[in-house]
């Protein structure tokens, strides 16, 4: 699925508090807190050897969202989340 006019919306923030405001006004607090959420499992996935259960118990998540986050981390088609983890941890 492409989302081409928001993609464009984001390419056109220009800082930090930009991506704050937009973020803020196109989300609910429940799906910014969804998506701080997610973030932070692919980071923990992509960067430690814990168990599932493990991750889901360090930020207060379902093993469940262990799962999706850690199945579009690992699928060949779906390079957003080891992209930006790659650079970052550069």
């Amino acid at each position: 699925m492409k989302y081409t006019d928001l993609n464009r919306a984001i390419l056109l923030l220009k800082n930090k508090k930009e991506v704050d405001e937009f973020l803020s006004d196109l989300c609910t607090p429940s799906e910014l807190k969804a998506i701080n959420e997610r973030w932070s499992v692919a980071q923990t996935l992509f960067t430690n050897d814990l168990s599932y259960r493990e991750i889901a118990n360090k930020h207060k998540t379902s093993t469940t969202t262990v799962t999706r986050v850690a199945r579009f981390l690992s699928s060949e088609p779906n390079e957003g989340y080891k992209r930006i983890l790659k650079r970052i941890n550069k």
